[in-house]
């Protein structure tokens, strides 16, 4: 059933670079790898926002025969650009699924052409840019979209929100990645605001929005019920993932949470229930940038003996739950629950 919506929004996605692509290099060529980067980039993904954007969209009574709408929710999806290319600078990571990230490819083409100064930090300062690009062209994306005026106004304050959410969510992130410890219950905020509400609830008010569903109505705290238990527990797969995934399928580093350093909920699990020499020597691997894969081993095997890996798997399945019975409500349309059906499973049920 999502095969459908997802080729309308990759469509839509690509009339939107094409124009937004002449529009860049009009105002010089040298501009050409900076559109190109960003449309290779876009090229992969889930496009899970734009989708459960559509799914809110039906649920409040839309239809999916109006075409602007796919349109509109391209935003979301280089929203989501600017996101994964930020994070991946802050997080120092090499690769975003299986190529080289951003800032590293901006660096690598700096250093092949020996251009004058440090490529690192060209290839930083690159990145920070096309990342805003990609947040200036979310914006525009949607006011170009074709949606009537009614539905900009009813939409733009959930889309303002939710670029705030975002903020917000990352921060605290890169907050906690700065302490110690964290407890789950402060692991499990970070996942709200950094998933939860960006990556399902706000795409579900946004789409709801759209079909005319008010800010106060029975459909979106709905959505709500079901989009914050869902949203946690889709960071709490990345999390496994990012200890646990294969690089293969991933297309990040073996462990690349391990070696970041990242303080999610399953970390903050495993550190509660260490015992004292167990966490010593977590303590003196966890974050370190250069483990070697016996290290990496060494970690997960800490963590897997703690007890968190099912305390994680545990805790998706309940959220999952929370989320399913929240959409199990007459307000949303029969076609809109078959899609958040889905979408749940997509969500929960993944390897990469």
């Amino acid at each position: 059933m999502l095969s459908g919506p997802r080729l309308a929004i990759d469509r839509a996605l690509e009339r939107f670079l094409a124009d937004a692509h002449e529009q860049l290099i009009s105002i010089d060529s040298e501009l050409t790898p900076i559109s190109s980067a960003l449309r290779e980039f876009l090229a992969g993904g889930k496009r899970l926002r734009p989708l459960f954007a559509l799914a809110g969209f039906a649920g409040a009574g839309g239809s999916l025969e109006e075409e602007n709408i796919f349109q509109a929710c391209v935003s979301l999806e280089l929203l989501q650009a600017c996101a994964l290319i930020h994070d991946d600078m802050m997080d120092g990571s090499d690769t975003r699924r299986g190529a080289p990230s951003m800032h590293r490819r901006f660096e690598r083409e700096h250093s092949e052409r020996r251009g004058f100064g440090d490529s690192e930090n060209f290839g930083h300062a690159t990145a920070l840019l096309i990342g805003d690009l990609a947040l200036v062209w979310s914006t525009q994306a949607l006011n170009l979209s074709g949606i009537s005026d009614q539905q900009l106004r009813s939409v733009n304050p959930i889309f303002d929100i939710m670029r705030v959410e975002l903020m917000a969510g990352q921060y605290l992130d890169m907050h906690g990645g700065s302490l110690e410890s964290i407890s789950v219950e402060s692991a499990l905020k970070i996942a709200t605001y950094k998933s939860g509400k960006y990556t399902i609830e706000r795409p579900l008010h946004f789409g709801g929005a759209l079909a005319g569903a008010d800010a106060d109505s029975e459909v979106l705290a709905a959505y709500s019920g079901y989009g914050i238990p869902l949203g946690i527990a889709f960071q709490l797969r990345d999390d496994l993932l990012g200890v646990f995934g294969d690089s293969s399928v991933t297309g990040k580093p073996a462990g690349d949470d391990l070696m970041e350093g990242k303080r999610t909920a399953l970390i903050a699990h495993a550190q509660e229930r260490l015992s004292p020499a167990a966490e010593r020597e977590f303590t003196s691997l966890f974050g370190r940038k250069n483990l070697t894969q016996n290290e990496i081993d060494t970690l997960r095997t800490l963590i897997q003996g703690s007890g968190a890996v099912d305390f994680i798997e545990k805790l998706i399945e309940e959220k999952t739950i929370l989320a399913l019975t929240a959409i199990n409500n007459p307000k949303i349309t029969s076609s809109g629950r078959e899609l958040l059906a889905d979408l749940a499973i997509k969500a929960t049920q993944r390897s990469t």
